[in-house]
């Protein structure tokens, strides 16, 4: 069985305080067994928080991107290593936001994904498309090719290090959210390519999340389809209520 999976992206939100105090409440509450909580916060925050979340197993603490060196002359970069060093156990890589403003491409995620997995931590990759795409009905072929770009040179043993997001980029602090429906069509589609790239079992233990305006309104309806295994969750991971209502979903 795959556990159920959410992880909170701060984004650039949230003051020192308002972080601890935050990532206090979630820490604090008792979730069911097999569920799996990671707070993704800015990197300044991390080596406590990481303190804060060690007394609760089903929380972990991951950062929000990576350079793709080890180490270097790369100002204003951080390596997986520092992050490893401070307690981080995941690292989103992919983000539609990084890829729209930083021109992050399929080839450098993909780099950034082996720097990580190198350094024995976990990624939680990013792949979804833009309202144009959707449009066109090439929302299939688009992620298809973010997959097997940036993922498609792995063996199924690093792809156990993986959890992959789908995010609709057209849905992302939009307020718009892919029907259930279509969550599902796209969840399955991956799980497919998977099965097809590193076989079966790969593709039943792998979590798929859904991210992109998912709050306690929309989670149980869209976490309930078969291949929706959890959720990347930006906005709604801000406010401790609503963040706590989406893991109970």
């Amino acid at each position: 069985m795959r556990s159920r999976f959410v992880a909170g992206n701060w984004k650039m939100n949230l003051s020192k305080e308002e972080g601890l105090a935050l990532s206090h409440s979630i820490a604090k509450q008792e979730y069911k067994k097999g569920t799996q909580v990671v707070i993704c916060a800015p990197y300044i925050y991390l080596d406590e928080l990481a303190k804060i979340t060690s007394s609760n197993s089903n929380v972990s603490i991951g950062a929000q991107n990576c350079h793709f060196a080890k180490s270097g002359a790369y100002t204003g970069e951080i390596a997986a290593a520092q992050l490893k060093s401070v307690g981080t156990e995941y690292i989103i890589l992919g983000h539609s936001e990084r890829r729209t403003y930083f021109g992050e491409t399929n080839s450098i995620i993909k780099d950034k994904v082996d720097a990580v997995l190198d350094e024995g931590l976990k990624v939680i990759f990013c792949c979804g498309e833009v309202l144009e795409e959707r449009e066109s009905g090439r929302q299939e072929e688009v992620v298809k090719l973010q997959l097997q770009e940036a993922l498609g040179h792995l063996d199924a043993s690093s792809m156990k290090e993986l959890v992959i997001a789908y995010e609709p980029v057209w849905a992302i602090g939009t307020g718009k959210t892919a029907s259930s429906d279509q969550a599902q069509e796209i969840h399955k589609m991956i799980r497919v390519w998977l099965a097809d790239t590193y076989g079966s079992d790969t593709a039943e233990n792998t979590n798929i999340l859904y991210g992109g305006s998912c709050k306690p309104s929309n989670a149980a309806e869209l976490f309930a389809q078969e291949d929706v295994d959890g959720g990347l969750i930006g906005g709604a991971s801000l406010k401790a209520d609503d963040f706590i209502k989406i893991i109970e979903a």
